[in-house]
């Protein structure tokens, strides 16, 4: 599914923020419970954050250009980012009223009627973030993921609230409503970390899982021939898009055209492991020192590579 096609689920997710806004909001009007209140407080960063997905995801869907030769993809971590961050103010500002509310308890009205609301609010938030997880998760897109987390933890937040309520209603201790808010708040700050996180190793070029990175290095291994080596492998994800490059060390004897058979065949060998990962290789002569002093990569490689084979004589 093409980024721009990915905006139907966002403006489903905008759709599901209003009409939870309404209810919720609805709700704490009707009961006057602050732990109501900031299930409508989440729903309105629900509405902010996914009309931003909405303008990050036809920012990634641009063409590559001359200021942005690796494309626009990046900009979904800022906007996992920028979601996490309106999580923690909301669950800021909830705690705030919260403890406010738990200092000077406040007689709750028309319980029934704000729960059947919220029930039906924390419905639609289940459903519609069910499906960003689904296709943010198929597609790979980071914008769909976080929307799709943040919906299901308001959904969490829509459930603990409605247990205060029904435990209000049976043992009408006032003080549940605010202390319940209060759990529901560090819930939903716990959720906005998360996505700063997943932002802040986005965008500090994190990368690839080591699991993937095996796969590269098996696929790249396979290809190399007796007195061909590689190093300096490098890789990164920006957005749903994944990048690998290395340097391939090869006999100086070697012809520009062999070389380039050989680069040939690791790329499509790395391709098929990995669909979608753009590969780049510098060739090196691997007789020539200053090939392997060019990387502090190599290092490290080369420490690891003793350790592993250590560990293979050992066990």
């Amino acid at each position: 599914m093409p980024k721009s096609r990915l905006k139907n689920p966002i403006l489903l997710s905008i759709l599901a923020a209003v009409l939870t806004l309404a209810l919720k909001f609805t709700a704490y009007y009707m009961t006057g419970s602050v732990g109501l209140l900031s299930d409508a407080l989440e729903s309105v960063v629900n509405l902010l954050a996914a009309v931003t997905a909405l303008f990050c995801l036809w920012y990634a869907a641009q063409p590559v250009d001359i200021n942005h030769t690796y494309g626009h993809e990046k900009i979904e971590f800022f906007s996992s980012g920028l979601e996490g961050m309106l999580i923690l103010v909301a669950a800021g500002g909830i705690a705030w009223y919260a403890v406010a509310r738990l200092l000077e308890p406040q007689e709750l009205q028309a319980l029934d009627v704000g729960a059947v609301a919220a029930l039906l609010a924390s419905l639609i938030n289940l459903a519609v973030g069910q499906v960003l997880l689904r296709l943010g998760r198929a597609r790979g897109s980071i914008i769909l993921q976080a929307d799709g987390r943040h919906l299901m933890a308001d959904v969490w937040t829509s459930v603990g609230v409605l247990l205060g309520l029904g435990l209000v209603w049976l043992t009408g201790v006032k003080a549940l409503d605010p202390v319940i808010a209060l759990l529901m708040a560090a819930n939903i700050a716990r959720t906005g970390f998360e996505l700063v996180r997943l932002s802040f190793n986005g965008l500090m070029d994190h990368a690839l899982p080591v699991a993937e990175q095996a796969l590269v290095r098996a696929a790249i291994e396979a290809q190399l021939s007796p007195g061909m080596d590689y190093h300096a492998l490098r890789t990164r994800v920006a957005g749903s898009r994944r990048f690998a490059d290395f340097h391939l060390l090869v006999p100086g004897s070697f012809s520009v055209k062999r070389a380039h058979e050989v680069i040939g065949r690791i790329e499509s060998a790395v391709q098929q492991t990995l669909p979608g990962i753009e590969v780049t290789v510098h060739v090196e002569p691997i007789e020539d020192r200053a090939a392997w002093e060019d990387s502090a990569l190599v290092a490290l490689e080369q420490a690891a590579r003793r350790t592993q084979k250590h560990e293979e004589e050992v066990g």
